[in-house]
């Protein structure tokens, strides 16, 4: 598993690197076929965003991976991994290496090649079980995890509908705690638009897209602190060519993040009521309007039901080999939430043990590689063998 880790890590695999994409995907995918998987690509759903001129273009994504095993087994088990990472090609972060003191150091050891590798060798060993017949299992590999998923969001849907529980690979935190409830996130970017004029010779007549801008910001910020835990991040701003011109174009772009689908949906509701208010009454400016793209790509993730059921199917199964399982709520989101969207119960930290991930510090805890997979595994043969029951899921 170290050398596994350590080939596919070298391989730069950023959101927009296609071309690692593809090399990273034509080392990881004949290690499924192997050991028993049939693999199939599937192109990019269509993912737009605005550039910075104000105009809707095409994002180009990777395609989507899955690979599927006992597709006659009446249970099915959704894996999900990204092949991506955040790092893009241009980074300085490139080289994985062991640094000796019992730690791979290196882009994406912990998120999420280090997880892929540990579902690739609890598969494997599930597969060379007495129960591997019950069960199939379904693995979808993204391209676009580290971005929202949106290129692959329809796939993940499809197969969480289908399947009875989700096991996901992102790493556990540094101490080994697992990821439990999980915030819902949308992104959101406004294009605030004015009238070009010349600062000094016809200032008067120009309609300012950056003061239309901080209007705007002033409103929305104002949504902040009305609900607990729901948070609206206004985090990045474009606007304006030179000083002695009024501008026309302002671009914001924003985070939201909510506890509970209710204040998260609340949010998106006030939000879209402040821009159409706002264009409605010339809140933002005579002559300014706003335009809104974007909105919540990842439902609230909920600690209830078969998800809550299935942690305690994965702490059963950890008690069997004498790991502590315990979990915690997060702020973070992951392809869990996509899953909980559809029905799905799932556990979405079941990766290797690693720290300091979206960093050029990140690293991954080389004794947790066995354990981990031991972990997963062994859960798929007590929910196989009937000794722990399979949690109910919303259809």
């Amino acid at each position: 598993m170290r050398e596994t880790i350590l080939e596919w890590s070298a391989i730069n695999s950023g959101t927009a690197n296609l071309d690692g994409l593809g090399r990273v995907a034509a080392a990881v995918l004949p290690r499924f076929e192997a050991a028993g998987f049939d693999a199939q690509t599937i192109p990019p759903g269509e993912v737009t965003a605005i550039d910075q001129d104000g105009k809707e273009s095409a994002i180009e994504r990777g395609p989507v991976h899955v690979l599927s095993a006992n597709p006659q087994a009446n249970r099915r088990v959704l894996m999900t991994g990204h092949l991506d990472t955040v790092f893009p090609a241009s980074s300085h972060f490139q080289e994985p290496r062991d640094r000796g003191d019992g730690t791979l150091h290196g882009p994406g050891v912990a998120d999420m090649k280090g997880g892929i590798c540990v579902m690739l060798e609890a598969a494997s060993a599930f597969l060379k079980t007495p129960f591997a017949e019950k069960v199939g299992i379904d693995i979808v590999l993204n391209s676009d995890e580290e971005t929202g998923s949106h290129a692959s969001a329809g796939v993940l849907h499809e197969r969480a509908l289908a399947a009875d529980i989700g096991l996901v690979y992102e790493p556990a935190l540094p101490d080994g705690t697992l990821a439990g409830a999980r915030a819902g996130s949308g992104h959101y970017t406004f294009t605030v638009h004015g009238k070009a004029a010349h600062a000094g010779r016809e200032f008067d007549i120009g309609r300012n897209a950056i003061l239309g801008a901080a209007r705007l910001m002033e409103a929305i910020d104002g949504i902040n602190g009305q609900r607990e835990g729901t948070t609206l991040n206004l985090g990045v701003i474009e606007g304006g060519q030179a000083t002695n011109v009024v501008p026309d174009l302002c671009i914001v772009r924003m985070n939201i993040r909510g506890r509970r689908t209710e204040d998260l949906n609340w949010a998106d509701e006030q939000i879209r009521k402040v821009v159409e208010e706002g264009n409605a009454e010339s809140r933002f400016g005579e002559d300014i309007s706003v335009d809104l793209h974007g909105g919540v790509h990842r439902p609230v993730k909920e600690m209830k039901g078969g998800t809550a059921a299935l942690f305690e199917a994965v702490r059963k199964a950890g008690g069997e080999l004498g790991l502590g399982v315990e979990w915690k709520p997060t702020g973070g989101c992951c392809d869990g939430n996509n899953l909980a969207a559809a029905g799905l119960p799932n556990v979405d930290t079941l990766g290797v043990i690693g720290g300091k991930i979206h960093s050029d510090q990140e690293y991954a805890v080389i004794d947790s590689f066995v354990p981990r997979a031991k972990l997963s595994c062994l859960l798929l043969m007590m929910l196989a063998s009937g000794e722990i029951a399979w949690p109910e899921r919303v259809r």
